[in-house]
């Protein structure tokens, strides 16, 4: 999400007319990158199946002290665990059952020291103490951390926004992406007793155990990425609805400032017609058991898995425009769709690495697509799609570096949303399309995955090789180009600027009329019976065209 908010003042569309090469980036990277980014020796021996994260926020110090309790499988033998905490937050005890165990720093990751062997295949606890003065998000969610801020009528209202950055910015975890707990987790959340807090999941139980304090659990049975788990602590009022879905009812709930309350009750029936298209193109809400719920929030919006954070102002578009200029993106809100995409595409399919987060963010990015079609019509998606290219930079890959916390270019948005919709149009039909987008949310339910194994699917759904697509448009920052020159018989046709393996499908019209070509990187010849025939680049296809003389 933090990388498209960010895109918007850009409309720059570079066509580059050097051959394009596989990203050959070169940039120093430190233990501290690689620590966070890696499954190393004090990772790989364990897995995560369950946290439970109690927290007290202190508001006005802006401090924070709480206990994590992470149940994990061991994998393997190993005598040192990595508990990944930001700095200035500080671990002061360690537990694993009953004994006290030693640790050191480095940065912002802990090393338990493990004295005994820990049996295969078995599950333990480590208990974690942690206090400190939390990292204050300066622009959220751009630049993230906790959230300290007044709603309008004055009173406190806090909450987090920690993608990209971590989760260990406020609790100790595993901070990678590749291990979620696989049996969920449970929030405790201590707020004043004036204040209400919501959580991801479902509210299991609310009491008070101290004098003017009460404390809040809600609690996720699904696997769920680190920095989707977050509060949300302010003067809510909740309203609730069901909807009828693939898999039974949902429960829909909706929890916002209570002044807001009749904004949100008009503007959240959008939630409806969302769920009934996403289900219709990617299969079912992944997360019955957890219910959905929108909650309002101090920051633009978030996809928390089963907890979206909404911040858009009860409004149409993004703040109330259009990104795409293409008139489409005012017919709905924005952050309730693109970040409720982001429950299939992000929380339902996760990628192991932050470099492959294009899987998140291009298909979220099309699903505004797809919701605009199932609402407009597919004249208005494809409208849609076309106008989002005057966002594309073309700077870097979209592809990062693995193993050391780094994600590509935020081109991931709306170049990945443009390559997902070529790729639709390889596809036979869009019924088949559409088929195939289900059987992806199905093949990777509640999985984490690879670009690599996500781009062999959709290698095998329409029988072609699409290596050098996803290359293309993934790991060189150049568009291809169909070149043609007229000939006394026809024309003379190649892809340029591109991979020299890049021979993907395209559509043209020929005086009106459709036709596909399959061109390489050597020219080929087409017979045309008009020497003065029009030729056109279907504009579904995200590529350069120019006639050569």
């Amino acid at each position: 999400m933090r990388n498209a908010l960010s895109l918007i003042s850009f409309a720059l569309l570079t066509f580059c007319s050097v051959k394009a090469q596989l990203n050959t980036q070169s940039k120093e990277y430190t233990y501290k990158d690689t620590l966070r980014g890696s499954i190393g020796p004090e990772r790989n021996w364990w897995d995560v199946q369950h946290y439970t994260v109690y927290i007290k926020p202190d508001f006005t110090q802006k401090r924070l002290e709480g206990k994590v309790d992470i149940r994990f499988k061991v994998l393997s033998r190993g005598s040192s665990m990595q508990i990944d905490l930001q700095e200035p937050m500080q671990l002061e005890k360690a537990y694993l059952g009953d004994a006290p165990m030693s640790y050191s720093r480095n940065g912002d990751a802990y090393f338990i020291s493990i004295p005994t062997t820990l049996e295969a295949g078995k599950e333990y606890t480590l208990a974690l103490k942690f206090s400190g003065q939390v990292k204050v998000a300066v622009r959220p969610p751009w630049d993230g951390g906790w959230i300290f801020t007044k709603d309008q009528k004055g009173r406190p209202w806090m909450s987090v926004a920690c993608q990209g950055l971590g989760a260990s910015v406020w609790y100790p975890c595993k901070d990678h992406q590749s291990d979620e707990p696989d049996k969920g987790a449970l929030l405790r959340i201590v707020a004043p007793d004036s204040l209400v807090a919501v959580g991801n999941g479902r509210l299991k139980n609310r009491q008070s155990y101290e004098k003017g304090w009460t404390t809040w659990d809600w609690e996720v049975t699904s696997p769920i990425n680190n920095y989707n788990i977050v509060p949300y602590i302010g003067n809510y009022v909740e309203f609730n609805e069901r909807y009828a879905g693939e898999s039974g009812n949902l429960d829909c709930s909706y929890w916002v400032l209570d002044y807001e309350l009749e904004k949100a009750q008009k503007q959240f029936t959008q939630v409806r017609p969302m769920l009934q298209a996403f289900e219709h193109w990617f299969g079912p809400y992944p997360f019955y058991a957890d219910g959905y719920k929108l909650v309002q929030s101090p920051h633009l919006g978030m996809e928390h898995q089963s907890a979206v954070a909404y911040g858009n102002g009860f409004q149409n578009g993004y703040r109330g425009r259009d990104l795409s200029q293409s008139g489409w993106g005012l017919k709905w809100d924005f952050i309730i769709i693109h970040e409720s995409g982001h429950e299939w595409f992000g929380n339902n399919i996760t990628t192991a690495e932050v470099a492959d987060m294009w899987v998140h963010e291009g298909f979220t990015n099309y699903s505004e697509t797809l919701f605009t079609s199932h609402q407009h019509g597919v004249k208005a998606g494809n409208e849609y799609v076309q106008g989002t290219r005057a966002l594309i930079q073309n700077d870097i890959p979209i592809i990062g570096k693995y193993d050391v916390n780094e994600e590509g270019s935020g081109d991931m948005y709306y170049k990945g949303g443009n390559l997902v919709h070529y790729v639709r149009q390889l596809c036979n039909t869009d019924e088949s399309f559409r088929l195939s987008m289900r059987k992806m949310n199905e093949k990777f339910r509640h999985a984490i995955t690879t670009s690599s194994e996500v781009e062999q699917f959709w290698s095998n759904e329409t029988g072609k090789n699409l290596r050098p697509l996803f290359d293309q448009y993934l790991r060189t920052t150049q568009i291809p180009t169909f070149e043609y020159i007229r000939t006394k018989t026809g024309i003379q046709f190649r892809w340029s600027d591109c991979l020299s393996s890049f021979n993907i499908p395209v559509a043209i019209f020929i005086n009106g009329e459709r036709k596909w070509v399959t061109p390489n990187a050597q020219w080929q010849n087409l017979a045309i019976a008009s020497k003065s025939a029009t030729i056109e680049m279907d504009k579904n296809f995200y590529v350069g065209f120019r006639e050569l003389h």
